[in-house]
């Protein structure tokens, strides 16, 4: 899978001097102008305003990201609806961490040999000289396989993946290396591992 990640970084204003820009995103990802946006608005939106399809394909990216971002603060909305969507204050933190779970995405996609959304422990093993170059050495690839798997389902599901790639720092060696703040990683350590 090669990613154009310069694409995808100019095509998510999550820059200082970019509010402006993601005023005018929120707007468009939020056609019925509610003000608050569902996992089906952004999805949407993946396709319609950011145009990426790595992205739009990206579904559970885009899950987590927008699951992580709706929490991410408490609704001051009257009608008690913020909380279960994403507000504009919210909205640069959702663009960040769709930046990251996508990068998640993408090591998962490449240690998921058989493309069916899991890694076993096979998968798993055989990538270990992959994994060590985002994450660093992995002494025993079993211990590791069985503490990633939290259900102990026998396989690695993407959620489980992303918690141990938040611990483990996963930085994929041929990304674009955003930076996404300190504030932000924070949230992302804390809302992602829980």
């Amino acid at each position: 899978m090669s990613i154009d990640w310069d694409a995808i970084y100019k095509k998510l204003p999550t820059g200082k001097d970019q509010k402006a820009e993601r005023k005018e995103m929120f707007m468009m990802f939020d056609p019925n102008g509610n003000g608050i946006l569902s996992l089906a608005e952004c999805d949407k939106a993946m396709r319609d305003v950011i145009c990426l399809d790595e992205l739009f394909d990206a579904k559970p990216a885009i899950m987590r990201a927008w699951q992580i971002a709706k929490n991410c603060t408490k609704s001051k909305r009257p009608d008690g609806h913020g909380d279960d969507y994403i507000e504009f204050r919210e909205f640069k933190f959702f663009l960040c961490a769709l930046r990251q779970y996508f990068e998640y995405f993408v090591a998962f996609s490449r240690v998921d040999a058989d493309d069916d959304r899991r890694i076993n422990l096979e998968e798993f093993t055989s990538a270990k000289e992959l994994m060590e170059k985002w994450v660093g050495p992995i002494a025993d690839a079993e211990a590791e396989f069985a503490a990633i798997d939290l259900n102990e389902g026998g396989v690695v599901l993407f959620d489980e993946f992303c918690k141990w790639a938040i611990t483990k720092a996963l930085d994929l060696d041929d990304d674009d290396d955003a930076e996404m703040g300190e504030n932000t990683q924070e949230k992302m350590e804390k809302l992602g591992t829980d």
